[in-house]
């Protein structure tokens, strides 16, 4: 008795697949997994990227604040500001926001203060860049003007 494979199955099977009948697609599931599988991982490292961008643009912001109220304080400078600055990005952006490049400026009764960066790379070729600013208004004392409301 000669063995006839079922057309159900073919795996193991000498017959050529014209005459077994694998015409419904067998093996077609391994080589949608070979093309699908490769898209979700890239899809979810874009994810993973634009999450890290998110989290460096609010680093920068945050060493940005930081930076504008130490420097406009009554006693502050340009140069304590930028110091504050730099340790917020060592304490909290370590890692996160690669190459940051932070400017205080203090023009007349303003102080500025911009944070730029890069975040780091997952995806081969992605460099987001990071910028975030703030801005405040100069701290001084000014005494009560003479003769005013307070003066008899």
């Amino acid at each position: 008795m000669r063995h006839v494979p079922s057309t159900a199955t073919c795996r193991g099977s000498r017959v050529p697949p014209a005459r077994r009948g694998c015409r419904d697609g067998c093996g077609s599931a391994t080589a949608e997994l070979a093309v699908a599988t490769p898209l979700l991982l890239f899809l979810l490292l874009l994810i993973v990227q634009f999450g890290l961008w998110m989290h460096a643009a609010h680093v920068a912001q945050t060493a940005a604040a930081e930076a504008v109220e130490t420097a406009r304080a009554a006693d502050g400078t340009p140069a304590a500001g930028r110091i504050r600055a730099r340790n917020v990005l060592a304490q909290v952006g370590a890692g996160v926001l690669t190459d940051p490049q932070v400017t205080v400026t203090a023009t007349g009764e303003t102080v500025e203060v911009t944070v730029d960066g890069q975040t780091i790379t997952v995806v081969p070729g992605v460099r987001l860049p990071v910028h975030a600013a703030a801005h405040g208004v100069q701290e001084k004392f000014r005494p009560p003007a003479a003769g005013g409301e307070g003066q008899r």
